[in-house]
Parts: structure tokens; C-alpha cells; sequence
């Protein structure tokens, strides 16, 4: 996602050789180099950046649903007290009492 961003590798800046003049090195070739080691390294620190300002505000986000999901449980396990559970069983009994008052007045 970001390599395409980044010109130089780590390798590229410590295998570089520079061709030697009478005087040294090249200076406008070395210039050239540090020039991109430059805005690479610019470019890492902007990566940094926007990757510190995503990190905040998903950690963010997630501490707002994790309170979120604790609220939610809370108000499960007090509905849950408040109220009595309806179990599978207890729908059964009420359709069965309510068949026998069908049934019962439509035989009469």
C-alpha cells in the first residue's frame, strides 16, 4: 500500500556506491541521493502519522463498543430478572389450554 510511496529500500542506501571524481566523490550525484533519502524519509514520517491518527481513533471506536456491548449485556440481564423467562415449555402449556377453550366451546 505505501511501497509505491517509498523510492529506496534499505539495501538500495547502504549497497549505493558513488563513482569517484580527482576531488572525491560526485557531489551533484550525492546530492541527488540524499535528495530522495530526503523525501523518503518524509514520506515515512507522514505514514506515521496518518497510521498514529487511524490507531487513536480505532482504539477510540472500540472502547465506545465495548462500553456499548457492556450497556446492551446490562440491560439484557435486567430484563431478564425483571421478567420471567418464557421457555419452550411454557408456550406449549399455553397453546394447549388455549386449544381446550376452542375446542370446549365449539362442542357445546
Amino acid at each position: 500500500m505505501y511501497k509505491e510511496r517509498i523510492t529506496l529500500t534499505m539495501k538500495d542506501i547502504l549497497e549505493k556506491e558513488f563513482k569517484i571524481d580527482a576531488r572525491g566523490y560526485r557531489l551533484q550525484e550525492v546530492d541527488k541521493f540524499l535528495d530522495i533519502i530526503i523525501k523518503d524519509y518524509n514520506e515515512y514520517d507522514n505514514i506515521i502519522r496518518t497510521l498514529e491518527k487511524e490507531k487513536r481513533a480505532l482504539i477510540e471506536e472500540n472502547s465506545n463498543l465495548k462500553n456499548e456491548v457492556r450497556n446492551l449485556k446490562s440491560s439484557i440481564d435486567a430484563a431478564k430478572v425483571g421478567e420471567k423467562e418464557i421457555t419452550n415449555i411454557d408456550l406449549l402449556r399455553r397453546i394447549s389450554q388455549l386449544e381446550k377453550i376452542i375446542l370446549g366451546k365449539e362442542q357445546q
